[in-house]
């Protein structure tokens, strides 16, 4: 069965960086296909679709918003053809009951276990319009390591800069945040994958830089710290979303390769201003995610939040605008009071004011967003950051080589033997 898999194209954000991340979802939907399954993806972010291909079956994997209704054109595009779609992925969960409008079928939830039902189906005739295990989760130790053989690595280099493969831990996210749909999407249970799984499938990617995906890994300290003490000899050099505020596990997770992480900065605290420092004691540098438009945020405060910013010295920041994604806490408030302004799925990229803010008319929620942009990288810009984050894990992995090296040469000086170290 030649099974073709495509990952829609959306316009970038606006100041947006040039590269192309590979994608996750689709690779990891790869590896609970059968062998059975000759699978042929195209990222059209960075290639062209060839609709005149032979293909038995089509699947469309859409993570975010801003692909939905390019990814039903894709779809309406086969399905005239007489090829049979099937849509997934977290925009599908999101945007179930338009997708199933232009969809053969569409699934919802975690795929493991689950594609040889839906195979059958197609094989005889019989596919069914929705497939709904969105919570109906398999066990978590199902998941194997992401079919990256699928993707055209060379699509994925920038200007010759080797960049991240993405890997996941966990499922399942603890917390509710207000603007978030991962407890809607993956449940409010963590799920962590044995250990022992997560490291082989770390192991056997053979890029050194990761991006590990987890919605947040500071959710169970013990988890944390054991999967930390586990990675270290794999001298990997990753970023993540939040890692714990406790000293023992920042150490460890600088220990086991983190590069820098992404951590949201809502307030002008001595909190947020206190862990920045502590996550830079370690070694491990911040990109601020900042969101716009709450509606404790006014003009100043917005003003003031830009500037504390460059006083914590947050090695990059990337500012979005509030967006009340469909399954969110946002979007429920915002809809119940009748101020969600646009119903255009391509507005809805987190760089465009698509509601009432409280505060302020949504002009000045969007100037104010440029305003931010400006006013961070007004010193330095967003390049020369990115430059100066990336030379650090240039001198990490440097140093690793270097400690290679070294004991190479004390393996080589007592014939094989390893040598105590005092440090050791």
């Amino acid at each position: 069965m030649k099974f073709k898999l495509i990952y829609p194209k959306w316009a970038k954000l606006d100041r947006q960086t040039e590269f192309h991340l590979p994608p996750h979802g689709p690779v990891v939907f790869a590896a609970s296909l059968p062998d059975y399954v000759d699978i042929d993806f195209v990222d059209e972010n960075l290639e062209n679709i060839d609709f005149d291909e032979d293909v038995d079956f089509v699947g469309i994997s859409m993570m975010l918003t801003v692909q939905v209704k390019r990814g039903w054109e894709i779809a309406d595009l086969y399905r005239e053809k007489g090829v049979k779609v099937i849509f997934g992925g977290i925009a599908t969960m999101l945007h179930a009951e338009e997708t199933m409008q232009h969809a053969d079928a569409v699934f919802l939830g975690e795929s493991e276990g689950r594609m040889e039902q839906v195979l059958s189906d197609f094989k005889n005739n019989r596919l069914q319009p929705c497939y709904d295990f969105i919570n109906e989760r398999p066990d978590i130790a199902l998941v194997g390591p992401a079919r990256r053989d699928i993707l055209n690595r060379e699509l994925y280099n920038y200007k010759g800069v080797q960049m991240v493969d993405l890997v996941h831990a966990s499922r399942g996210c603890r917390f509710n945040c207000y603007p978030c749909a991962v407890s809607y999407l993956g449940g409010r249970v963590f799920r962590p994958r044995p250990i022992e799984k997560t490291i082989e499938e770390l192991g056997g990617i053979k890029n050194n830089r990761l991006f590990m995906v987890d919605n947040s890994l500071a959710q169970d300290t013990q988890w944390e710290m054991d999967l930390f003490r586990e990675m270290i000899p794999l001298k990997k050099k990753w970023c993540s979303h939040p890692i714990e505020d406790d000293p023992k596990v920042l150490d460890l997770a600088a220990q086991a390769g983190a590069w820098y992480v992404y951590q949201a900065v809502f307030d002008t605290s001595d909190y947020i201003k206190e862990r920045i420092k502590r996550y830079h004691d370690h070694g491990i540098g911040v990109e601020g995610t900042i969101l716009l438009g709450l509606d404790n945020h006014t003009e100043d405060s917005i003003k003031r939040l830009v500037d504390f910013l460059l006083e914590i010295e947050l090695d990059l920041a990337e500012f979005t605008v509030l967006t009340p994604f469909p399954h969110t806490k946002a979007y429920t408030e915002l809809s119940s009071q009748n101020r969600i302004l646009s119903q255009d799925w391509n507005d809805f990229s987190a760089d465009k004011v698509v509601y009432q803010p409280k505060n302020m008319s949504a002009e000045k929620l969007q100037e104010l967003l440029d305003y931010a942009w400006n006013a961070f990288y007004r010193e330095e810009s967003q390049q020369i950051k990115m430059t100066k984050l990336f030379k650090q894990v240039v001198r990490k992995e440097m140093d690793d080589n270097s400690f290679r090296s070294r004991d190479r040469e004390l393996k080589d000086q007592s014939f094989g033997r390893p040598i105590q170290r005092v440090n050791d």
